[in-house]
């Protein structure tokens, strides 16, 4: 089967897997390990492009990056080819040092922005570079140590991941490290490797720039999100418009709407759904609109725990809670937003 076509177009976001070939080690020694971040923090910068995670392992490593005025593959062959040729130089050997080509997935910013910074810097812990999330804190091969203050690294974005959690950095770095706590037994995500959503930051434009190609799937395994708002996406394009529900000035009435319908299903006010509230169905109505407005709306992390007036680490709970409670409950998205 030939391979797709990369995807990408300027303030795309991309989870990028690079492998060494037939899963040999791509790291021997510390010096090999300093000389692929030393070219990271050579090119970024230049590129316009910002890294939000990172973690290095033995035969792969894992980048979480918007690009910017350099393409994708463009900048991964001037990081790639110059880290293989000295690679090589190095351990006095030769030929191809990586697995075919590297892997890009496509992300939705909403809700997978964090639950990938996670996601990749557990890596360490998962496959035991580390014991515990306090030696993560100090391994020096991953993003995570630089979002906790333990290492300056000016090339990687940490003033917006950080921003995502708090508005004071000491504050975030709590809730962000309980954050990561917190997903330490999730283990292997297989949802987090991609199927489903074009989409990034910069919203419709940047959808229809990658659309002037042949990017045409719903589901595939270079893009990561919710296959029935590609599905929305994809047909609005074609027919010049925008969803309702998706538009700005419409996604808040939209989830109006479906705190109303929320509420009514679990005997709730709308009032009572509103807020930081633990009893368990209010819990669970919030875990619904989490669910449905991010997953069937496309709307933000942002604009569902504003109207909650909850954290966004509340919603990204509840989008990943809600599909059970309606499971459970014998429900069906349909019910609430017809």
């Amino acid at each position: 089967m030939p391979r797709g076509a990369r995807l990408d177009a300027k303030g795309a976001l991309h989870h990028v897997m690079v492998r060494g070939l037939e899963r040999r080690k791509i790291f021997l020694t510390e010096r090999d390990r300093k000389d692929l971040v030393s070219r990271l923090a050579a090119i970024i910068p230049k590129s316009g492009a910002r890294i939000y995670a990172w973690s290095l392992l033995s035969n792969h490593f894992h980048l979480l990056i918007r690009t910017g005025s350099m393409r994708l593959p463009f900048l991964m062959r001037r990081v790639l080819t110059g880290y293989a040729i000295s690679f090589n130089r190095r351990h006095r050997r030769s030929g191809h040092l990586f697995q075919n080509r590297y892997k890009s997935i496509l992300v939705e910013e909403e809700p997978y922005l964090l639950e990938l910074v996670r996601y990749i810097h557990l890596n360490p812990l998962r496959v035991k570079m580390v014991n515990s999330v306090d030696q993560l804190e100090n391994y020096p091969w991953s993003g995570h140590s630089a979002l906790m203050g333990k290492v300056n690294r000016p090339w990687q974005d940490c003033d917006y991941i950080l921003s995502q959690f708090g508005k004071t950095v000491n504050r975030a770095r709590l809730v962000y490290r309980k954050f990561i706590g917190e997903g330490v037994s999730q283990g292997r995500r297989e949802d987090l490797m991609g199927g489903g959503l074009v989409r990034s930051l910069g919203g419709w434009e940047k959808v229809k720039e990658l659309r002037r190609g042949r990017e045409k799937w719903a589901h595939d395994e270079r893009v990561l999100g919710g296959s029935e708002f590609v599905q929305a996406v994809l047909k609005e394009i074609e027919s010049g418009g925008e969803k309702k529900g998706m538009g700005k000035g419409i996604s808040e009435r939209d989830l109006a709407k479906l705190i109303r319908k929320v509420s009514l299903k679990l005997d709730l006010s709308e009032k009572e759904v509103i807020g930081g509230n633990r009893r368990r169905n209010i819990v669970e109505a919030r875990d619904l609109i989490s669910y449905i407005g991010v997953r069937s709306y496309g709307m933000s992390l942002t604009a569902v725990a504003g109207r909650l007036k909850v954290s966004k680490q509340s919603v990204l709970r509840g989008v990943e809670k809600g599909l059970e409670v309606l499971q459970r409950k014998g429900w069906n998205v349909q019910e609430f937003i017809e």
